[in-house]
């Protein structure tokens, strides 16, 4: 065991006679603090008082104080005739935190000796608020998870099959969940697929940034809907590529902007949301489908197609995406498999071809080597046993009910003001403003409601008033109180 004399104490022990702390106390946290950090290893000899004192330039009473400090909280133990030790030598419980001194932050750094690159356009552009009532862009309701049910499976898993898919690393995956969810895909969205052509990440984001990081440059052109999804534009915009908005109507993105564009100049991709447009939760016609398929082989651009929402669908069945049409290896489809849980039971995944998804298990490798193989065989048994199929069907009866219900409401308090179509599906309504109103000023009248509208749900320029209202989440009293203070702040805000 290292000598006392030969621990650095001067290096981790630094007195400010200007503190509110007494002397004796931040050599004492100081101390706790090396020997949580292994400065001060378990069993070590600490200096005798009078030593400590003379390398400190401190009094031996405040050294005396600062052992029995110590000795108090659980840190340090005094062997007769031997000295003071350390406790934890061949201890098989951790030691309690008992207590931290926030004023030791100080003598960690506040800022980098070095510079770095800044950018303000990953800014995170969500808010949060106290507001009993708030809408969202279109979420689940974690109220209608199963959460016990999904843990109990976890639970079992854990139990059966730990050894199996915990004992070492898999960025690729498991292959018991690729085989079943690439199943599940070509049985709900007509694809023809094998685990080879499927990627597991952790979100729809991630699997954006991958994508990006492969197939785009900086100068790059990329196609999105007018108006498009903030946060994937945000990906966009980090690549240094050029965004190019495309008009968006009732039949989805419009074929002929897209051909338009591409007559002048280079694309290299196309995103977009053809289940459920977001914001505006348009669907994408068949007939336009094919006509964008046929102008990416004619041109040579890629599509990023999100089957955002693709899960729920009321009125009827939903319409094949564009990947189940795609003989050319032109369509990239991403999404987010089990929506309808709770967050923690989701994952993303990509769809590919084969040679591409060599060069994106790359990347994926360095960013999330480790994965989450024991989530991924509780999705895959649920697959596996039909209990995704029963859950979602139970799930969209009761989103079904609130959309109807959520129609009515808007046609009874803002049938006045707004204009809004009854989606075939999704989470959401698209709602425009029939009058000017500063949608910002209308945000701050309903938080002084108990209502939170946050920005990302507004959308206003000179032509457009409009917002993305989600249902999804709102239980019937929820909805008839947050749309009876949406249109009373209207009404207060319009006269």
């Amino acid at each position: 065991m290292d000598s006392p004399v030969e621990i650095p104490y001067q290096s981790f022990i630094k007195i400010d006679r200007k503190s509110d702390t007494a002397i004796y106390m931040q050599i004492a946290h100081q101390l706790i603090n090396a020997i949580q950090r292994g400065s001060l290893p378990l069993g070590a000899k600490l200096p005798g008082t009078r030593t400590l004192s003379n390398i400190l330039e401190v009094h031996r009473n405040t050294v005396v104080s600062a052992y029995d400090e110590l000795f108090a909280q659980g840190w340090v133990e005094s062997l007769p005739n031997k000295g003071t030790f350390v406790i934890g030598k061949n201890e098989e419980k951790p030691l309690k935190i008992k207590n931290f001194d926030k004023s030791n932050l100080r003598l960690y750094p506040q800022i980098t000796g070095f510079s770095f690159k800044t950018t303000n356009i990953l800014d995170n552009p969500f808010e949060h608020s106290e507001c009993e009532y708030m809408f969202n862009d279109g979420v689940p309701d974690i109220r209608l998870t199963q959460i016990d049910q999904h843990s109990r499976i976890y639970s079992s898993i854990m139990k059966r099959k730990a050894h199996k898919v915990l004992g070492h690393y898999n960025h690729d995956g498991s292959e018991f969940f690729k085989k079943n969810l690439s199943n599940y895909l070509n049985l709900s969205r007509g694809l023809s697929i094998s685990s080879n052509n499927l990627l597991i990440t952790r979100s729809t984001e991630m699997s954006i940034y991958i994508v990006s990081e492969i197939l785009l440059s900086e100068g790059d052109t990329v196609l999105v809907g007018d108006l498009s999804y903030f946060s994937v534009n945000m990906i966009f915009q980090k690549a240094g590529v050029r965004i190019v908005s495309v008009p968006v109507d009732h039949e989805g993105l419009s074929v002929e902007g897209v051909r338009e564009i591409c007559k002048k100049q280079k694309i290299r991709m196309l995103y977009l949301t053809p289940h459920h447009h977001y914001p505006t939760t348009v669907t994408l016609s068949a007939q336009r489908r094919l006509e964008l398929l046929n102008l990416a082989n004619e041109y040579g651009f890629a599509i990023l197609e999100d089957d955002y929402d693709y899960d729920f669908h009321y009125d009827k069945s939903p319409i094949l995406p564009l990947a189940s049409a795609d003989t050319n290896g032109m369509v990239i489809y991403i999404g987010s498999f089990g929506k309808s849980l709770a967050p923690g039971f989701r994952t993303g995944f990509i769809v590919a071809p084969e040679n591409l998804m060599k060069e994106m298990r790359k990347y994926l490798g360095i960013i999330d080597r480790q994965g989450d193989i024991l989530m991924e065989q509780v999705l895959g048994e649920m697959i596996a046993e039909g209990e995704i199929h029963r859950y979602l069907k139970k799930s969209l009866k009761v989103y079904q009910e609130r959309r109807d219900r959520f129609i009515d409401l808007l046609n009874e308090y803002l049938g006045d003001h707004v204009s809004f179509n009854k989606p075939s599906g999704g989470l959401a309504v698209w709602a425009e403003w029939k009058t000017t109103v500063n949608l910002m000023q209308l945000s701050r009248y309903c938080s002084q409601n108990n209502l939170f509208l946050p920005r990302t749900l507004l959308y206003q320029n000179k032509e457009l008033t409009a917002m993305r209202l989600g249902y999804g989440n709102l239980n019937f009293d929820e909805m008839e109180s947050s749309i009876r203070i949406l249109s009373e702040s209207t009404r207060a805000l319009i006269g």
